[in-house]
């Protein structure tokens, strides 16, 4: 399993949670150290800034990297900036993601009683009870952590895999393929949240 470290990521939280499932991880930084041995699944966590994040994946070679994997339907996990860099443009910074999925990172527009950034635990409902990344987990609500100030807006409703509300729904992972990105923590929402892992390791581990 290979881990992106593109610098402003929680990369030990991260990684020691994939090896909690069982998982075999190996961080990578660079085109090279990703393609010096095969990964049967890739990873892309995230906190800050998107621009960063961004900026970090093209100057290093594995924007493309992600681009690819993902076109090719191999199993990748994004964590939070990790799904947000997934799409075509972020109100943060007015930057550009990755262009992956057609869609929009927008700030949180909330009444004045909700707090941003929206933080802390709370419901996730999975819309695509189905999916391998949801297998053993109740559809209709698992508490995860949450810790962001923007929110995904894909163009496509069908790529929702779960919603949370927060003075309103909004999309809390998506799913296509073998696909999945979390706007949540997993790595910070204990067993629940090594549960998401270790579904995610199981995908990996499928030819």
């Amino acid at each position: 399993m290979a881990v992106i470290d593109n610098g402003i990521c929680n990369l030990r939280s991260v990684t020691k949670a994939l090896e909690a499932v069982g998982a075999e991880v190996r961080v990578v930084r660079t085109v090279a150290e990703f393609g010096a041995a095969p990964a049967s699944g890739l990873v892309l966590p995230g906190v800050g800034a998107l621009r960063d994040c961004v900026a970090s994946l093209r100057a290093s070679g594995l924007a493309e990297t992600v681009r690819e994997w993902i076109a090719a339907d191999r199993p990748f996990l994004g964590v939070c900036l990790g799904m947000q860099a997934l799409f075509d443009h972020s109100e943060e910074g007015d930057v550009a993601g990755l262009g992956i999925f057609p869609g929009t990172v927008r700030r949180f527009r909330l009444p004045l009683e909700f707090k941003i950034p929206h933080m802390g635990w709370n419901t996730v409902r999975f819309t695509q009870p189905g999916s391998p990344l949801a297998q053993g987990l109740a559809t209709d609500g698992e508490a995860f952590y949450f810790v962001h100030s923007y929110h995904c807006q894909p163009a496509d409703p069908g790529l929702v895999l779960a919603a949370c509300d927060y003075g309103g729904d909004f999309v809390a992972a998506i799913a296509r393929g073998r696909c999945f990105a979390t706007q949540f923590h997993p790595e910070k929402s204990q067993a629940r949240g090594l549960h998401i892992y270790r579904n995610f390791a199981a995908v990996a581990g499928r030819p």
